[in-house]
């Protein structure tokens, strides 16, 4: 176990890996991050799936099996993942059991082309929850507007949620309330709160990508001084509300029951720009009662060399409302910025649930002419 990644877990960061594959699963590797690398959970999304689909043949016999049966690609590439989803739990139910269910945890999402569709986006979280059938799974379902009551309402049922595609402070502020709803529908069905588990899944580096964009256009000192600061700063500022959200008589009645507070999780902590460090969305943003989910590139570097230089974020609260009073100031729209976010967000998980729909419609087809050769 690295001492850079383990003075991390020690700083009250849990580390999960934002990548997944049957190969990860079936070399060992995945196995390998959790015991030297402090890897305590799994995120997922369907590049990641489609990338893994791509380039590996062992998933040929299950899609071979799934061609025979005659699966359409909707189902198979419900098998497909579910299964890996499930191993990976059964994997990390150690990690899970160790610490009350805190970590040990890994994301599936809700089919993206449904964001905008309350009902069916429920209805696809039951579907996953009830398939892998792990009490380590979290279902990730998008923070759209019509996400919201599909958020409440698979909590109310017991389903633990990791909440994703979250760019801006008003919409994060919607989650946490969406949160302690489902919390609240959930005791007034008589669940145990203690079993349910949420991530709040904020998004960091695409924020300072769209600013730094616009401030290149502006193109004045001044607005070219503010580059590649907002990601960070947002993040900031979000655990700020995080700190003040879950206070009060309201929370308070549902912690006494056993309920968790919903996680922050950093979510897009890879460096899009070459011109910044490249840890710099980890080791910015280390505080007690996150997550960071990271692609191995960024793992693999901050066991290189990260920094763990205590609380990196509530001593800067006000350091992080200055340089967003500052974005303002040069001209910069942050509500534009987010709703510019949150469309290209949804959009990209479509593109990239579209995209493994088709690799697996491919393999499908391939598997169904070996077949009658």
């Amino acid at each position: 176990m690295t001492d850079r990644l383990k003075a991390l877990a020690d700083a009250g960061v849990s580390i999960w890996l934002d990548d997944l594959s049957r190969e990860r699963l079936e070399t060992g590797n995945l196995a390998e991050l959790v015991e030297t690398r402090s890897v305590v959970g799994v995120t997922t999304n369907p590049s990641i799936f489609a990338a893994a689909l791509a380039d590996g043949e062992r998933y040929d016999e299950e899609v071979g099996a799934l061609a025979e049966a005659g699966a359409g690609v909707d189902l198979a590439v419900f098998e497909l993942t579910t299964t890996d989803v499930r191993n990976a739990c059964d994997l990390l139910r150690p990690v899970y059991d160790a610490t009350g269910g805190l970590d040990g945890r890994v994301s599936i999402e809700v089919s993206p082309d449904l964001a905008f569709d309350t009902a069916a986006t429920l209805e696809s979280a039951r579907a996953l929850w009830a398939e892998v059938d792990r009490p380590n799974l979290l279902v990730k379902i998008p923070a759209t507007t019509e996400g919201g009551p599909a958020i409440t309402d698979a909590l109310g049922e017991g389903i633990s949620v990791n909440v994703t595609l979250i760019f801006g402070l008003g919409r994060y502020r919607e989650v946490m309330e969406a949160y302690v709803a489902g919390l609240e529908k959930a005791d007034a069905a008589g669940l145990d709160l203690s079993g349910i588990q949420s991530v709040a899944s904020f998004f960091v580096s695409r924020v300072d990508t769209e600013i730094d964009k616009r401030l290149e256009a502006i193109g004045s000192d001044e607005a070219l001084a503010l580059r590649g600061k907002a990601g960070v700063a947002n993040a900031r500022l979000a655990y700020r509300a995080f700190e003040e959200f879950f206070t009060g008589e309201r929370w308070q009645a549902l912690a006494a029951k056993g309920a968790h507070r919903q996680r922050p999780l950093w979510a897009s902590t890879g460096v899009k720009n070459p011109d910044y460090r490249d840890t710099m969305y980890v080791a910015d943003l280390v505080v007690p009662e996150t997550v960071n989910t990271m692609p191995e590139k960024t793992l693999e570097a901050f066991a290189d060399h990260g920094e763990v230089l205590g609380d990196q974020v509530r001593p800067f609260y006000d350091d992080a409302q200055a340089h967003m009073d500052a974005l303002a100031a040069v001209g910069i729209d942050y509500d534009d910025v987010i709703s510019t976010l949150e469309q290209e967000g949804v959009d990209k998980f479509v593109a990239s649930w579209k995209e493994l729909l088709e690799t697996v419609s491919g393999q499908l087809e391939q598997s169904g002419r070996k077949a009658q050769q």
